[in-house]
């Protein structure tokens, strides 16, 4: 009975042994748990400031690089603004007179309807520059895009006026009749309509003088060659604006 009794203490003894020494062996590793991950967030801060540095040269690199392009793209722009501006002075100029004009249109011929009488003197009619004026405010109201009286290109300021008993177009002396008229335009064939239909024809032929036209296929107009006077231009222009 007595040695029964010591093996029970002995085996409680052995259980609460290893009990205990399993209790110790968990409360070493949850004491040694936090050092390690300690260990492991430092180490993994470490990468992730690495990462970062490696993103932020990379981010550096790509601002360099735009500022490059920028750079480029100011100098591109530079250059097409210099083109577009010098475009716009050629159409202006274009749209001035102040180029040669070349295309289809229609040539206007101003000529005599009698240039005899029965007693066999020669007689040709006067053009009045009144007269000549309406028909090119007509053709410009019925769209043409540049015009020529024989050789002398009219622009907005071009002068057509009376000089003792002689019209001058742009401050020379027009020749007899017959006087051909060269016009541009875009749709040439509504322009030419339009000529025929106008009743300034009739306002010629009451002068004793007839007009006829017809479509060219190829016109073209010299440039306007004569000095611009903008004196008027600068005195309208600074009524306008109340300057002295």
């Amino acid at each position: 009975m007595k040695v029964m009794k010591n093996q029970t203490k002995w085996i409680i003894s052995v259980i609460f042994g290893v009990v205990g020494f399993m209790i110790a062996i968990q409360f070493q590793t949850a004491n040694s748990e936090p050092e390690l991950r300690d260990t492991r967030d430092q180490w993994e801060i470490r990468q992730e400031l690495q990462k970062q540095q490696k993103i932020q040269q990379e981010l550096l690199q790509k601002i360099s690089k735009t500022d490059r392009t920028l750079e480029d793209y100011k100098e591109t722009s530079d250059v097409k603004k210099k083109k577009t501006l010098q475009n716009t002075i050629e159409q202006l100029e274009k749209k001035a007179g102040l180029t040669d004009l070349a295309g289809s249109g229609i040539k206007i011929t101003l000529e005599p309807i009698f240039q005899e009488l029965e007693d066999s003197a020669a007689v040709y009619p006067a053009l009045s520059p009144e007269l000549l004026a309406r028909l090119i405010n007509e053709l410009n109201t019925y769209g043409a895009e540049g015009i020529a009286i024989e050789n002398e290109r009219l622009i907005s300021l071009s002068p057509i006026r009376n000089v003792n008993g002689q019209v001058y177009v742009n401050n020379r002396p027009l020749k007899s009749l017959p006087v051909e008229i060269y016009v541009i335009a875009h749709n040439p064939k509504k322009l030419l309509d339009y000529v025929q239909a106008s009743p300034t024809r009739d306002f010629f032929a009451m002068e004793s003088i007839g007009l006829t036209a017809e479509l060219s296929r190829s016109i073209t107009l010299p440039k306007y060659d004569d000095p611009l006077n903008l004196e008027e231009i600068r005195v309208h222009t600074s009524q306008e604006t109340g300057e002295a």
